[in-house]
């Protein structure tokens, strides 16, 4: 039986309630007996969907703006809409109960940091053209904050002095900046950006190993409630610094990192660390001799590489991380080396007092060939040849492929996967702490600097991410923790909005029952907007609501709500005394 309305609204419609999908109903203007502090409408929230067209192949980003969650102000800068700005929302409050169970205290640093704080820890020339700069009347020069180490380190280190300050816990959510050169894939690489950061401090290694052990723990819980397949992957610390780090990453088609597992063991890395067992000596017959070069950013040295490598991989068969390790100095983004060091050489002069420099790398692959006087020939005065590690052992710098061997184990191989990096956990050591004089003192006369570590996920670029990777041909698709809304109830053509309503509440509060949590209120929203029903169900999918909540035929036949779920391909009609139950079910394994 269809549910009797109840008769004080018994002379609303759906049609008075609804406001036009493009422009929002202020709460003081909601008609009577439709209490707006208690009920979420579609009709009372901006959403300016429709009017864009689908491409043949959408990505995650433009499903985001046709769903109408951001738009673009600028090449890589974005506005945040209602429903983004929700999400968006919804992820801090997750990211601050993890911070709380660390002890964390949260917040808010300046986006305007001091150039001269970046001078002190030599981070300035590091980042270049990435920084945006500016001065201030008095000519004294800023730039917009990209990471904020040396800030923070600043902060505590005139707030805390003595060990017994520490440990502390600081983090914020706040937005960042950062000059691309090729901003691209929408939030997953901006030019302004949101991200939280998490600094440590404490007072020995001891128990700055112990605190980045607690906050790894906290991120794979977070990333846990995601329900996202992340991989956690060893990691260089890059401009950061720090000697250990950890990259939390999303497998995508648009990643920008490539992740190495090994399918036998829980060997995974970043391939700026990851490592192979060398190939094996009965594939000699494919590889083809291979000369690279490259060049330092002082211009002062040419690096060549020496390998054997299969001849479709003869373009880029390196991994230039691997040189730097051996080479700290490289330019790894000079196109054309060899002629920049033609263009050296041409210059360099006797009176220089350092003369120009030729390293020859030999990888392991070139086995017991040795270098030709022409191929160690140069103009150069000083010649050097590495063929083997600090620790004696060959050289690996190849890039690794798909199918190559574990190092870690006896049976695995190596699996190469595109990612999105979502967090990275860094240990600093004292990087920051002893150029910006963040000490304290242990016992009398003697006193430490601080150990540091630096814990940053990336908020904006979660909610690309997480858009792109669950996406389908029909919309989006969240996770019910940062969905917009969990549930949509949408009501047909020709439902009594007393029915609607009902059904709302009844989602909305739940059985009342206190000891089940699978009859626990949700996040629900009324489409109580004017457009067909057609039009609101295939909106419904576009906006990527996990669960959705249909009054058609059968409920006013009935009694019964359709109840569909994209992501499980669930699809089935569902009494209202216990609808509850179903979408409590169904919301758990999202």
């Amino acid at each position: 039986m269809v549910p009797k309305r109840t008769s004080w609204m018994s002379s609303l419609s759906l049609r008075s309630l609804a406001a036009s999908r493009h422009q929002a109903r202020p709460y003081s203007q909601a008609p009577s007996g439709f209490p707006a502090s208690h009920r979420a409408c579609l009709s009372k929230i901006w959403l300016p969907t429709g009017g864009i067209t689908a491409s043949g192949e959408e990505d995650g980003h433009s499903k985001l703006i046709r769903a109408g969650y951001l738009r673009q102000s600028h090449a890589g800068i974005f506005h945040m809409l209602p429903l983004g700005q929700r999400v968006q929302e919804k992820l801090e409050k997750l990211i601050d109960k993890h911070m709380m169970q660390v002890g964390a205290s949260k917040v808010s640093l300046s986006s305007i940091s001091s150039q001269a704080l970046w001078e002190k820890t030599n981070r300035l020339d590091g980042y270049g053209p990435e920084l945006f700069r500016l001065n201030d009347r008095k000519e004294t020069p800023y730039l917009l904050a990209p990471t904020h180490e040396e800030e923070i380190t600043t902060l505590v280190s005139k707030l805390a002095t003595s060990y017994k300050n520490l440990p502390i816990r600081l983090y914020q959510i706040g937005r960042k900046y950062r000059d691309e050169m090729r901003p691209r894939h929408g939030l997953l690489r901006s030019r302004e950006f949101v991200m939280k950061d998490l600094y440590t401090f404490d007072a020995t290694i001891e128990s700055a190993l112990q605190t980045y052990s607690e906050v790894r723990a906290a991120y794979s819980r977070l990333f846990d409630e995601l329900k996202l397949p992340y991989l956690v992957a060893e990691a260089s610390s890059g401009d950061i610094g720090g000697d250990l780090s950890h990259e939390y990453h999303l497998p995508s088609t648009v990643g920008e990192d490539n992740v190495l597992s090994c399918d036998s063991c829980t060997y995974v890395a970043n391939e700026e660390l990851a490592v192979a067992r060398p190939r094996s000596s009965d594939k000699a017959q494919s590889l083809v001799k291979h000369c690279w070069h490259g060049i330092t950013k002082d211009r002062s040295t040419l690096v060549t590489v020496w390998c054997m490598v299969p001849q479709e991989l003869a373009d880029s068969p390196v991994n230039t991380h691997a040189i730097k390790s051996i080479v700290p100095g490289l330019d790894s983004g000079v196109e054309d080396p060899k002629a920049l060091w033609e263009s050296v050489i041409k210059s360099a002069t006797r009176e220089a007092a350092e003369k120009p420099k030729t390293i020859h790398i030999v990888d392991q692959t070139y086995g017991n060939q040795t270098l030709e006087a022409a191929d160690l020939s140069s103009a150069t005065t000083e010649v050097e040849v590495i063929k083997s590690s600090q620790g004696g052992q060959p050289l690996n710098i190849l890039k690794i492929q798909n199918g190559d061997s574990c190092a870690q184990c006896s049976s695995g191989t190596l699996r190469l996967q595109k990612a999105v990096e979502l967090g990275h956990t860094f240990h600093l050591g004292t990087r920051y702490s002893e150029p910006l004089g963040a000490n304290v003192q242990l016992r009398e006369n003697i006193t430490v600097p601080m150990q540091m570590g630096c814990h940053g996920i990336g908020v904006s670029r979660i909610l690309g991410a997480v858009a792109d990777h669950l996406a389908d041909e029909k919309g989006l698709n969240w996770p019910r923790v940062i969905a917009p809304f969990e549930v949509v109830v949408i009501p047909g053509r020709g439902v009594e909005e007393g029915d609607a309503i009902r059904v709302y509440d009844y989602i909305a509060k739940g059985d009342g029952s206190q000891d089940s949590k699978a009859t626990q209120p949700v996040d629900v929203v009324l489409d109580d907007r004017t457009e067909s029903f057609p039009w609101k169900m295939k909106d419904a999918d576009t906006v990527g609501y996990p669960i959705i909540v249909l009054l058609g035929r059968n409920w006013a036949s009935e009694g019964l709500c359709e109840v569909q779920c994209r992501r499980l391909s669930v699809k089935k009609n569902v009494p209202l005394s216990d609808l509850p139950v179903c979408i409590n079910d169904l919301l758990s394994q999202l």
